[in-house]
């Protein structure tokens, strides 16, 4: 491969492994926090086991979270020593109040962990509440190094050099709010949907236990809920960022809807992919003036096209697909959760037919590919740029060679890594199933 295209699918592989554990990291704590909740209202021991249980996991996907978060933090120095140079004089800030995050989220976990029969409730909300700020935090932080290489500010680079720097004008730069927003809500939307997804997959398995059967479906409940409200708030956010696009990145939205000519009542394609030759979309679905009002909540906004750039600057064109499978999956996340509200609140079914448990299970998985798909999405949208109109990423990658071998060394790593998470996890919850949690609560009396 090109010395170029190593170093970032090195680099893309790492955070396209390490944001799948980023993401439960942060919206983990959340549900543990919601079944702890409902355990000290209700006193239902069905929720603390829940909290339990999810905490465990939680742990576990942790373990595997920091170290692939170091090996990240390793390669940007690696692979792209042109950029760093401008982080440690500018955006140094994120990295370093990063670590007192993560402090806060081990300290409160550590005591979740080992001490949550020993604590009184109030303490253990508090151990939640702030293990989930922890992880919140951790993941904004670190976002918004993102955030600062589309809208860099706080700096200038004259003659080479880097001068007027304001850490803080870099800090809050004008992407901070949108991307900090849209890195939390939709880690909670994925969050949700796994937690449904998994429990949508034991009520088939468990039709015949009614007390195992239960209490999966209140986890599912619990899901669902989490999942469709900040899926709607995804939404929201989503079309923030499109605007936020429309005005600081307009090559980026004009590559992600495939537009090539610069015009008002501008459509917005749904599916097909990009004819570069012919400069349209092919077999796309199209929605007259709609990425107009996407762009500027007005249908005659002029929203402007590929050909107003240089072709140099163009993204790569399959970004249309990426942006795609967000906008498609995160409306079909939204329509499953609005489906089952109607079902059970409005029907008022208590039973969920074998056709919407399946779309509930694959639910969670099409959560991931799309955190997946606006992640490659966002990198790769700003390219050529590291730093969008000040550095491109050739003039800030390694001349370092062999970076072939440590490709393969680092996918070695990350099946292995992966490999072990799905086998410890899938070791400690059958050696320790719910109908044994639930068996011992009723032989204690308590459910």
């Amino acid at each position: 491969m090109d010395h170029l295209v190593t170093a970032r699918s090195m680099f893309g592989m790492t955070m396209g492994f390490h944001i799948i554990f980023a993401t439960l990291g942060v919206g983990l704590p959340l549900m543990i926090l919601i079944a702890e909740l409902l355990y000290q209202k209700t006193k239902n021991p069905s929720y603390n086991i829940m909290a339990q249980r999810w905490i465990k996991g939680f742990s576990v996907l942790l373990g595997v979270a920091i170290p692939t978060g170091t090996i990240a933090g390793t390669q940007l120095s690696l692979l792209w020593p042109g950029f760093m140079e401008v982080v440690g004089k500018v955006m140094s800030l994120p990295f370093q109040i990063e670590i007192y995050a993560f402090f806060i989220e081990a300290l409160f976990l550590s005591i979740y962990v080992y001490a949550a029969d020993r604590i009184s409730p109030f303490m253990r909300i508090v151990s939640v509440i702030f293990i989930a700020i922890g992880g919140a935090a951790s993941a904004v932080l670190i976002t918004n190094v993102h955030a600062f290489e589309g809208t860099p500010a706080g700096f200038t680079i004259t003659d080479g050099n880097i001068t007027n720097v304001e850490p803080w004008a870099a800090f809050f730069n004008p992407s901070f709010l949108v991307t900090a927003g849209h890195v939390v809500v939709s880690a909670y939307t994925t969050v949700g949907f796994i937690i449904a997804s998994i429990a949508a997959y034991k009520m088939l398995r468990s039709r015949k236990d009614k007390k195992v059967y239960s209490f999966h479906r209140k986890a599912l409940i619990i899901g669902l809920t989490v999942g469709g409200i900040f899926s709607f708030l995804t939404a929201l956010n989503g079309h923030e960022s499109a605007q936020h696009l429309y005005e600081y990145q307009p090559e980026k939205l004009a590559g992600a809807e495939g537009l090539f000519e610069t015009q008002d009542h501008a459509p917005l394609t749904l599916g097909g992919f990009t004819d570069v030759e012919n400069q349209e979309i092919k077999y796309g679905i199209e929605f007259p003036w709609a990425l107009s009002f996407l762009a500027g909540n007005s249908f005659d906004t002029t929203v402007i096209g590929l050909n107003d750039f240089p072709k140099e600057y163009w993204p790569p064109l399959f970004i249309h697909t990426l942006f795609n499978s967000m906008v498609v999956i995160g409306g079909f996340l939204l329509m499953l959760a609005l489906a089952a509200f109607v079902w059970t609140k409005f029907l008022k079914r208590k039973e969920f037919p074998k056709l919407f448990l399946w779309a509930f299970i694959i639910s969670g998985p099409l959560a991931v590919i799309a955190i997946e798909s606006g992640w490659i999405f966002a990198c790769t949208g700003r390219q050529p740029w590291i730093i969008y109109r000040m550095m491109k990423t050739s003039e800030a990658v390694t001349t370092s060679a062999d970076l072939s071998l440590l490709f393969f060394l680092f996918l070695l790593v990350y099946i292995i890594l992966g490999i072990a998470v799905v086998l410890v996890l899938r070791y400690y919850f059958k050696r320790h199933p719910v109908s044994e949690d639930l068996a011992k609560l009723n032989s204690e009396g308590g459910i």
